[in-house]
């Protein structure tokens, strides 16, 4: 997958060749020393939840970084799904372009043997299944976590294979057939440890209708009419424009919206139970972070339709994970109310649970700039960023160092001196 525009890279930072994008990340940087690319503004913003061509993303991971560079960002964080592969990449790309780097995996984990146990928590399609992170990973520990996902994602690509059958079931009518080994495979980085989701999937269905149909009014037809599909307003004038450049990933969004819940395979042996995902991340020296989603109406990107989640017993869920052993939330998606943010702010500071900020980056129409980090009620999230580098970077040197060590918790047995404490060694490397 490419991306048509990598905001005025001159060189392709998307190349199938990971080596040969970082050289080219080179020579752009190289570019703005020389002052031909003028450089970004910046500002405070960061971001701590950027997917990447190794789970799906129009970026590869040195494009990613490019990308919040030139969106003026103080920080990027990698979060891919089941896969830290891309994580070296992202690293030496972030030292290339100067801009501080986290490391993260996202991952689907069983809440069955909790209290959760058949709730919607925070994932679309299957309850008592849940989105979390674990943030921070120690660099000394990234091949652990590969290590780790591997059996699951090998359980992934079984399931997807089901999925793919049954979803041809419906396209057929459509004479589309897709082949998970030829059309699928291929715009993943499966091959270098990435994985593969239904956003791929549906990725490959979005070429393969645009492919037999074309632009514009006749695959909406299509869409509308023989899948039935019903499109919302301001994704049908985007999928009308036939010059509109990021016209696969729209489809896919709307396609994602309505289709999953036809062809969806409940996920169970790939996805790990909490308490085994909450030990990995006390091993490995991680950060282990519940992903807010909280009752959503449309969503930015079009592939989630309104539903009700976690919010109506978010009291709850916070004792629970407070229990499990989780360190923190993550939370900001612009999707979220004032409220919702004031209400998840409240409860972490209560628990005393580390806030982390993330804008989940998986579309070419979505900015890397979380704009509610304006409001001065959450700067507290920039500082949280600066102390989650900080604990990277001390737990890289040593697991007894990071900031959930017992080492740590006994030097500032306080969550905020913890934070102050990290964020003076995050900002003091990162500037040196």
């Amino acid at each position: 997958m490419k991306h048509e525009n990598v905001n005025a890279a001159p060189y392709d930072l998307n190349h199938p060749d990971p080596d040969t994008r970082l050289e080219n990340l080179k020579a752009c940087m190289k570019l703005v020393e020389e002052g031909k690319i003028s450089e970004p503004p910046k500002g405070e913003y960061v971001n701590n939840h950027i997917h990447t061509t190794f789970s799906f993303s129009p970026y590869s991971p040195t494009c990613a970084v490019w990308m919040a560079y030139r969106a003026g960002l103080q920080t990027a964080g990698i979060m891919d799904h089941d896969s830290t592969a891309g994580a070296r990449e992202f690293i030496e790309a972030g030292r290339i372009a100067k801009i501080a780097t986290t490391i993260g995996v996202e991952c689907r984990v069983d809440f069955s043997s909790t209290p959760l146990k058949g709730r919607a928590i925070n994932n679309p399609d299957q309850k008592s299944i849940a989105y979390v992170a674990l943030h921070g990973i120690p660099h000394t520990q990234i091949d652990r976590v590969q290590e780790f996902f591997a059996p699951y994602v090998r359980a992934r690509h079984e399931r997807n294979r089901l999925m793919v059958s049954r979803l041809n079931e419906i396209v057929r009518p459509l004479g589309l057939t897709l082949d998970y080994d030829e059309d699928i495979l291929p715009i993943s980085e499966s091959a270098r440890g990435g994985t593969v989701t239904e956003r791929h999937i549906l990725f490959a269905l979005s070429q393969k209708l645009v492919n037999r149909y074309g632009k514009g009014e006749s695959v909406v037809e299509v869409v509308r009419g023989k899948l039935g599909i019903e499109i919302p307003a301001r994704i049908l004038r985007l999928l009308l424009d036939a010059g509109n450049p990021y016209y696969e990933y729209d489809l896919l969004g709307v396609l994602k919206s309505d289709l999953v819940a036809a062809f969806y395979v409940e996920a169970t042996d790939e996805c790990p139970d909490v308490h085994e995902i909450a030990s990995l991340s006390k091993q490995v020296g991680a950060i282990l972070a519940y992903a807010y989603l909280g009752d959503v109406e449309e969503s930015v990107t079009g592939d989630k339709k309104a539903q009700k989640f976690e919010d109506d017993y978010i009291e709850e869920l916070f004792e629970v994970i407070k229990n499990i052993g989780f360190n923190a939330v993550t939370y900001m998606p612009t999707r979220n109310t004032l409220q919702q943010l004031r209400t998840v702010k409240s409860l972490c500071e209560r628990h005393e649970l580390f806030q982390i900020s993330g804008e989940d980056i998986n579309s070419p129409r979505q900015s890397f700039v979380c704009e509610a980090l304006k409001n001065p009620e959450f700067h507290n999230l920039i500082d949280s960023t600066w102390a989650l580098i900080g604990h990277e970077i001390a737990a890289t040197e040593d697991l007894n160092k990071g900031m959930f060590s017992t080492r740590s918790i006994q030097s500032w047995p306080s969550l905020d001196e913890r934070i102050q404490a990290f964020k003076a060694i995050g900002l003091t490397v990162s500037r040196h």
